[in-house]
């Protein structure tokens, strides 16, 4: 893709992310949560058309989870996106996504639930908050490998944040998410990984051009839950044979 049609188009998402923000300062605070799910979702399709980014469901239909915890593979910051364009959510993210420019702003007003490393009494604070959410009935969405891949691997999942779901007695959601580029072929341009700045994975997307998001629902768990650490175990292993297939 030429440079400058990158460079415009790179520019038409930076204005749309200081949209998003005066969406979120100006109208969130006046909306209930459907209303708030909407606009999530409305404005996360338009991100990813900036980014030439089609999203594809595959396997059965996400739209009857009407709550629950949500867990997935980590390839990008973009997979946030990708689920709130489809499914919109409230994530669970490592406290440093808050520090990330006007992102960071964005997701710290848009329900996230930042979690802080290295400490039980944060630990334990994080836990109540995201039972707290599930207990309200909305959807909360964490990816529990607890870094990201190139996609092309699946860490095992970190059992501790299915506890939460256990204690609300809620469905357990297991989503699989892959790019691709047109052929179908998986593509490597949206990974987050490494020594890889924000704006240069905004950049290798952008340069891609025309990628496809596939979103896989592999598995639903319904309460009663089993102990996290063997419902961790199956849900990675839903997730490890959708990215397969």
């Amino acid at each position: 893709m030429l440079p400058f049609i990158v460079g415009v188009r790179l520019a038409l998402v930076g204005l749309h992310l200081l949209y998003g923000a005066l969406q979120v300062a100006l109208l969130f605070p006046f909306g209930g949560a459907v209303w708030r799910q909407r606009l999530k979702r409305r404005w996360s399709r338009q991100l990813l058309t900036l980014l030439g980014i089609r999203v594809a469901l595959a396997g059965d239909s996400l739209a009857g989870i009407e709550c629950g915890l949500l867990v997935g593979n980590h390839v990008s910051f973009i997979d946030i996106f990708v689920i709130n364009a489809v499914l919109p959510c409230a994530f669970v993210a490592k406290s440093e996504v808050a520090q990330w420019p006007l992102i960071g702003w964005l997701a710290g007003h848009a329900d996230t639930i930042f979690i802080q490393r290295g400490s039980r009494k944060a630990a334990h604070q994080t836990h109540r908050q995201m039972v707290e959410a599930l207990c309200a009935g909305r959807r909360l969405a964490i990816f529990p490998e607890g870094t990201t891949t190139a996609g092309d691997r699946l860490l095992p999942f970190h059992a501790a944040l299915f506890q939460s779901a256990i204690d609300a007695a809620v469905p357990v959601h297991a989503i699989a998410l892959s790019y691709h580029v047109a052929n179908g072929i998986r593509s490597a341009a949206p990974a987050y990984i490494d020594d890889i700045s924000l704006m240069e994975c905004l950049m290798s997307v952008l340069q891609a051009g025309g990628l496809v998001a596939r979103v896989t629902l592999a598995a639903s768990y319904l309460p009663p839950l089993q102990d996290r650490r063997h419902l961790a175990h199956r849900a990675h292993q839903a997730v490890a044979a959708a990215l397969i297939h």
